[in-house]
């Protein structure tokens, strides 16, 4: 455990974590803000004038895109993958309650800075999107353009609370988990049709499934990034590549951020709507994505 000048306590991943990893072959560089590194690839010629900045979710890191980042970067882009604090390679503060989502806001609108970004296209996913559209709204002259994958930037009123905790959390952390693992590797395809609730009565009667995700992330012991991965991805993943979604996570002690992150979408209320208000404006070329089999049905 290290400690920043400012008293934050971390951990930084070995190197060696990070070894021979199936189709990642990228060198990191790291930028340091407030005596932490924010690490990231950068790829490609940039000859085509494109920049390109690609933005996880979670309890990804910036692997998520290893199949996306060649095909990009042959095409004559910068190609720029970030791993948000307190995954992948950055460096990841130990203290759950350290991370905040205006922290992680400001973090992204500082590494653009320090790399002196222009003329980017981010394209952003799960919260890599709750992230990013943010700084898109709140600072629309930094891009020319925006894919969104899967995500989205939502809005909730000033004071509330969106997604409580569960009243029971001994019983749906175990329901949670047998579900959890209990995913097919290869999924089936889902009917399009508007999400049942009902279904759901197995969590919790009031439909809070991400309060409950929440609680789980948080609290539970059983809690593994790539079992979660792994569980919502359509298309089974090798041993090999949940050992790279592993990768960053060697023991407990270095999962606060993937952790605490879904519990950060309780200080949104009142936040996002001045990125809502930009993103109003924007009206340059903005793509959105929607895979099939995204249960959320937030593409709807």
């Amino acid at each position: 455990i290290m400690t920043t000048a400012d008293g934050v306590e971390f951990v930084r991943t070995p190197d060696a974590c990070f070894e021979n990893l199936p189709d990642w072959d990228y060198a990191p560089q790291y930028v340091e803000i407030d005596g932490l590194r924010q690490a990231y690839v950068d790829v490609g010629s940039g000859e085509s004038g494109e920049t390109i900045l690609l933005l996880h979710g979670q309890p990804s890191w910036s692997y998520l895109y290893r199949k996306m980042i060649p095909v990009l970067a042959e095409e004559g882009h910068r190609v720029i993958a970030m791993d948000h604090l307190g995954f992948g390679r950055s460096d990841k503060p130990i203290d759950p309650d350290y991370y905040t989502y205006i922290d992680h806001v400001e973090r992204l609108e500082t590494f653009i800075e320090e790399l002196e970004l222009e003329g980017i296209t981010p394209f952003v996913q799960d919260w890599g999107s709750l992230i990013g559209l943010q700084v898109v709204g709140t600072n629309p002259d930094w891009f020319d353009r925006l894919v969104v994958g899967n995500g989205f930037l939502p809005t909730f009123p000033e004071g509330s609370t969106p997604f409580a905790l569960p009243e029971n959390p001994e019983i749906t952390r175990n329901l949670f988990h047998v579900a959890i693992t209990r995913m097919p590797s290869q999924q089936e395809p889902l009917e399009r049709e508007p999400l049942d609730i009902e279904s759901m009565a197995e969590f919790d009667t009031a439909g809070n499934y991400f309060g409950i995700w929440i609680d789980y992330a948080r609290n539970d012991e059983r809690f593994r990034p790539e079992v979660i991965v792994e569980a919502m991805t359509y298309f089974d993943l090798s041993p090999e590549e949940e050992a790279a979604y592993a990768a960053p996570f060697p023991s407990r002690v270095y999962m606060g951020g993937a952790r605490a992150f879904p519990g950060l979408v309780n200080q949104l209320p009142g936040v996002t709507d001045s990125g809502w208000a930009g993103l109003g404006e924007f009206d340059k070329p903005f793509l959105t994505i929607w895979g099939d089999n995204d249960g959320g049905h937030l593409g709807d």
